[in-house]
């Protein structure tokens, strides 16, 4: 029975790189997974999933705007394979709307939907696209990562360039680990942070 998931963690717990993995199981054995990535990240280049592991993907960028069910019903009339699972990066960024879509694909067309994403941001305010998730996705799963302290991080951290914790900004501003730093809500309180080694990469 298709259902629709959200993997939820802090930042850079592998969300990025279990997608891939997904994906790549479905392609060895055969069958078709949708890849999604906001068209706000284009870190690396537009429509590209990358990993901090370095493993990269490509996906279908979608904006505040895009229909996740045109794209579907469009896929399934011009093509002759089948769709068999659809998997979003930083799905966080989904609008509520959206979420409802891609309810929708699991109800009316039987493909299984995994997404991937921040549950909060750097206020611990829920993004909308969580928030929507959270109460409409089937299983929820939470991926581990760690504070620099060894306990379990469920916040997220905004930093300037120096270090130090910020508390006001716009909700979204894309970055890696020169920006964000995953917290355990203790150090998250306190603004106590350690700089992640690689800048470079992704969540």
């Amino acid at each position: 029975m298709a259902k629709l998931y959200f993997y939820y963690s802090a930042m850079n717990a592998g969300k990025s790189t279990m997608l891939l993995q997904t994906a790549y199981n479905y392609k060895e054995r055969g069958m078709n997974a949708l890849l999604f990535i906001p068209a706000i990240d284009d870190r690396k280049a537009k429509g590209i999933i990358s990993s901090r592991l370095g493993v990269k993907g490509e996906g279908h960028p979608f904006d505040s705007d895009f229909d996740f069910l045109t794209l579907v019903k469009e896929n399934l009339k011009t093509k002759l394979e089948k769709i068999h699972c659809i998997l979003v990066d930083e799905a966080q960024f989904l609008t509520r709307k959206q979420v409802t879509q891609l309810a929708k694909l699991v109800d009316s067309y039987h493909i299984p939907v995994l997404t991937y994403g921040l549950r909060t941001d750097f206020q611990g305010e829920l993004f909308e696209g969580s928030n929507a998730l959270l109460a409409w996705a089937d299983q929820l799963t939470e991926v581990k990562t760690m504070c620099h302290c060894g306990k379990k991080a469920i916040m997220n951290i905004r930093v300037d360039k120096q270090g130090n914790k910020l508390k006001e900004g716009p909700q979204i501003q894309i970055g890696g680990n020169a920006m964000y730093i995953p917290a355990c809500r203790l150090h998250y309180n306190q603004g106590k942070v350690k700089l992640m080694i690689d800048s470079s990469q992704t969540t």
